[in-house]
């Protein structure tokens, strides 16, 4: 951001204070009505003053953020394997060889080397490059991945030194209405800026990667976004207004492979719990209840004779040998009839886990995510026939989908 000198900061209060002072004598004057052939000006604004003398503020920030993130984004082209290459995208490309070509995006993650990226940027690739946008290329090779997150993380040969990592900031402290920017290399155009805001909050997104190794499960906590993004902007960063990343763009809703102004971002809470396993153990093991659940709704609730405005998770079913079904946890199986739907009446209402509240699934699944571990304790809060009571439930590794 500029930095704004004290002669800057005169010129300023001064070019105000003469501002202010003609409008005052303009005020003064107004009740003289205006004379035949006069003509009413438009006085300019403190804010096009500011324009005018000091910068957009706006046009600054995006300059700021540019300069000092896009060093530390990579472009990456993996070489995959015809015959175990998925789906070709936009971002694929040499259909006609014995291996497919596809491209995305990534930043340095720390000083040990590591960039970030997406599981499905780099699935079954037996070759990684990396360029810079100084130009330099390098090899890098997989540390390791997690399909169910979709973030992996890949080892940059060399020496890294001149390459910052970028600031990983808490998406908690994310809002709505908050300024988002995309840094990547969509359609192979790499350094590549887009901003717009934060759309939505703690979304939960079907992620892009299916294999035996998992990618069956909904990825939780996403930042919803209208910052352009598009095939090759996976695996990039998604940056606030100070340059620090958010989020790692991930996919688009869209029925024509382009930018529809509704992207999806991994939150940077999500990210950092990722990255940080597979770089300390190679894989991520994701804590397990054993439950499939739906957030409450007026009609559940009336179902449940529970007050309307009641918020948490209806337990639906409970897999067996779970820790759900070890702990005693209970699922619906009365039947029943909700405004003409079949329901299954019964089932324990989770409300609170270790005493943060449950507004909804997307919830549940979140906090599992960002603060706990198989083998840790958690206690439930539930409501079970309209009584509150809470349950202690030991955590396990969840199971691959596949």
């Amino acid at each position: 951001m500029k930095r704004i000198t004290t002669l800057s900061l005169v010129v300023f209060c001064a070019i105000c204070l003469a501002f202010a002072g003609f409008t005052f004598g303009q005020s003064v004057n107004a009740q003289e009505p205006p004379t035949a052939g006069s003509t009413q000006t438009n006085l300019p604004t403190v804010f096009d003053l500011l324009v005018q003398y000091v910068g957009d503020p706006q046009t600054a920030i995006l300059h700021n953020v540019y300069a000092h993130a896009n060093p530390s984004v990579v472009s990456i082209t993996v070489r995959i394997p015809s015959d175990q290459a998925q789906v070709m995208s936009p971002q694929s490309f040499g259909q006609n060889s014995p291996y497919a070509y596809a491209a995305g995006s990534g930043f340095v993650y720390d000083t040990q080397n590591h960039v970030v990226t997406n599981t499905h940027v780099i699935a079954n690739a037996d070759q990684i490059e990396v360029t810079f946008a100084d130009g330099t290329m390098r090899h890098a090779t997989l540390v390791g991945s997690d399909p169910d997150s979709d973030i992996a993380v890949i080892k940059v040969d060399g020496d890294m030194s001149a390459y910052t990592p970028l600031t990983v900031a808490d998406s908690e402290a994310v809002k709505v209405g908050d300024m988002a920017i995309a840094i990547g290399n969509p359609f192979q155009r790499s350094g590549t800026m887009t901003h717009g805001i934060v759309s939505g909050i703690h979304r939960s997104v079907s992620g892009l990667t299916q294999s035996q190794d998992g990618g069956g499960y909904t990825i939780p906590d996403a930042i919803q976004t209208d910052a352009p993004i598009n095939p090759g902007n996976s695996g990039g960063p998604l940056l606030n207004m100070q340059g620090q990343v958010i989020g790692v763009n991930e996919q688009i809703e869209s029925n024509v492979q382009q930018s529809s102004g509704v992207g999806f971002a991994i939150s940077s809470d999500v990210v950092k719990v990722a990255a940080d396993a597979i770089i300390g153990k190679g894989t991520l093991e994701h804590s397990w209840l054993g439950i499939a659940g739906t957030s409450l709704s007026l009609d559940i609730n009336e179902a449940l004779s529970i007050d309307a405005n009641t918020k948490g998770v209806y337990v639906t079913a409970i897999s067996s040998n779970s820790p759900a079904a070890k702990a005693g946890l209970l699922a619906g199986e009365r039947r029943t009839q909700v405004n003409g739907a079949e329901f299954l009446a019964g089932g324990d209402v989770i409300t609170a886990i270790n005493g943060q509240a449950v507004n909804n699934f997307d919830t549940l699944t979140a906090f599992l995510f960002e603060h706990t571990k198989p083998g840790e304790i958690v206690t439930l809060t539930i409501l079970r026939n309209g009584h509150q009571q809470d349950i202690k439930v030991t955590l396990q590794a969840r199971p691959h989908t596949s």
